[in-house]
């Protein structure tokens, strides 16, 4: 039978022609293909460049390398993010559409506004915790910021998060009481890992608040959000997937040219916070 011998290295995450030689086939002969390289999970030299710095060190010398090495971005204006979740919230089955965090609906990206079945520009980490707003900042960080449907987005509100609560009706598998949001169990280390961004990323010394996780809810409009306990072990529970590693990737890339740390390195979530 003959055998394919690739004989071109073919660079992740881009389309490339490649030449395969056939051996074993009579008489011998080449062949020229195409191939999508769909994994664009990060390169493998992130740690000896990107990350560096913060390698082999835990709590808060992990937290203080995470934050000097993250806090170096391009800031993005609030009509921008419109654009930018078009590109990092496409729907992979769909590039006409975006993927609406909690609900994981698919829609149009043209259907964005203020109407019912319109989407907006949801703050995971809730914008009134900190009273930061949607000026250039952390209230356009789109780090944090993800397509949601404005019925669902209205009713999560500023709620921390937490588990339980009455099922949410525009968005199944979500729950809600008073003060409290419960993710869908396929979002909830997304929603986790947001928000553990926002409290590296923003620690207080750039003219914004300094945003920590606490181990509460309604936590309102101070600078924190909850339930650490809980979103520590969302994080553990949905691990980072395709979508969210091609999420981070085009952010650094084409965005803000930095990255979520904990997408890339799980395990610094505990070393920081357990």
């Amino acid at each position: 039978m003959p055998t394919a011998r690739i004989i071109r290295t073919i660079p992740i995450g881009i389309v490339l022609s490649f030449t395969v030689a056939l051996t074993g086939s009579m008489p011998a002969a080449t062949t020229t293909a195409s191939l999508t390289v769909a994994d664009e999970s990060p390169a493998p030299d992130l740690d000896s460049t990107y990350y560096a710095n913060a390698l082999g060190k835990t709590g808060t010398e992990l937290r203080v390398a995470l934050h000097s090495i993250i806090s170096v971005q391009t800031r993005i204006s609030y009509s921008q993010v419109w654009t930018a979740l078009q590109e990092t919230d496409q729907d992979p089955d769909n590039a006409d559409n975006v993927l609406l965090l909690y609900s994981g609906q698919s829609r149009s990206k043209n259907a964005h506004g203020g109407n019912p079945d319109d989407w907006n520009r949801e703050h995971v980490w809730a914008q009134s915790h900190g009273g930061f707003g949607t000026a250039t900042g952390p209230g356009t960080d789109i780090h944090h910021l993800r397509p949601a449907d404005v019925t669902v987005n209205a009713e999560r509100g500023n709620k921390d998060f937490d588990d339980g609560g009455s099922p949410v009706a525009e968005a199944p598998g979500n729950f809600t009481d008073s003060n409290s949001w419960e993710a869908h169990d396929t979002v909830k280390g997304d929603v986790a890992r947001m928000v553990m961004y926002m409290a590296i990323r923003y620690e207080g010394d750039d003219g914004w608040p300094d945003l920590e996780l606490n181990d509460e809810v309604g936590n309102g409009s101070t600078p924190r959000h909850g339930r650490l306990s809980v979103l520590l072990s969302w994080h553990g529970l949905d691990p980072p997937d395709a979508f969210e590693q091609r999420r981070n990737q085009v952010i650094q890339e084409h965005w803000q040219g930095n990255r979520n740390p904990f997408i890339d390195h799980p395990e610094w979530a505990t070393a920081i916070w357990d």
